[in-house]
């Protein structure tokens, strides 16, 4: 069967390159018009000096790029802010601020959002401590995100929520609780299969039929799942993340969002990327084949 897909197809750009001059020339010889901003020349877009903000939104329009999302990594904290993060946290760079310090870093990420007049300001749903039971931190977390979303509301931004592992939305369940919970137009999903099957999820049909109305973003990466139970990102095609089905359940709704191209296949790629410019190339072309299939 066919589908008439309307979704718009784009990258994250430190998937190809730290720096950004090669993002862009990276972007263009891919064939897209569309970015995903996160990291360049190793800090996060939001964090980066106003003149290089500035350099990058020039370096945009002048090229006929327009940017998708904003990567930004609010959320990706402990929810009980201030406390003393453990080994593994603090050996992996992840942040543990109270949550008014966190709040302000998030207004200025929906400026940040607002400046490059990006569709989407990704976020995430807090990291639990260690061994305890998310569902101990629901109403916590239900009122950070409540308190982000009505912010974002007044600022006309859309935040889009990813699913990574040991935040409290990387289960399906607790995602969509947040989401119906909420329920805003301006709180929506991403949905990273590859990361729901990290989690031991099922993708498709299990993740996707609890998600499907709210999801705006799919990220575009394929894992497989090693003898031992480790599960190891690979390139589109060669794992066991059903994307044609998932994108065809999409495209039957009427998906008019975002594919972003995310291998995320080496965190220590050419030149520091995160995959390097010939595996993302990779990853459209075999996209596109995957999309004439569809």
């Amino acid at each position: 069967m066919k589908h008439n897909y309307t979704f718009e197809i784009s990258a994250f750009g430190d998937e190809i390159s730290q720096q950004f001059d090669e993002q862009v020339d990276g972007i263009e010889q891919i064939g897209l018009d569309r970015i995903d901003l996160r990291g360049v020349g190793g800090t996060n877009i939001i964090d980066l000096e106003e003149a290089e903000r500035e350099r990058i939104r020039t370096v945009l329009a002048d090229r006929g790029i327009s940017v998708s999302t904003v990567g930004s990594p609010i959320g990706k904290v402990d929810v009980t802010g201030g406390v003393e993060e453990s080994a593994t946290r603090a050996a992996s760079g992840q942040r543990v601020d109270s949550f008014e310090d966190h709040l302000g870093r998030f207004e200025r990420a929906i400026a940040v959002a607002d400046e490059f007049d990006a569709d989407y300001l990704r976020v995430f749903s807090y990291y639990v401590p260690e061994g305890s039971d998310p569902s101990a931190h629901r109403e916590e977390i239900l009122r950070r995100m409540q308190r982000k979303v009505d912010i974002a509301e007044q600022a006309d931004q859309i935040l889009v929520h990813e699913n990574v592992t040991d935040v409290y939305g990387e289960s399906p369940a607790r995602l969509r609780d947040l989401l119906t919970t909420i329920d805003s137009p301006y709180f929506r999903a991403i949905f990273d299969a590859a990361n729901f099957y990290q989690y031991g999820s099922t993708p498709f049909p299990d993740a996707l039929l609890q998600l499907i109305e709210y999801v705006e973003t799919l990220h575009v990466k394929d894992a497989k799942q090693h003898p031992d139970g480790t599960v190891e990102m690979t390139p589109l095609g060669e794992g066991d993340v059903d994307i044609p089905a998932i994108i065809g359940a999409l495209s039957d709704r009427g998906f008019d969002g975002t594919l972003s191209i995310e291998p995320h296949l080496s965190l220590d790629g050419p030149g520091d990327a995160l995959s390097g410019h010939d595996a993302v190339l990779r990853e459209a072309e075999t996209l596109q084949t995957l999309l004439d299939e569809v």
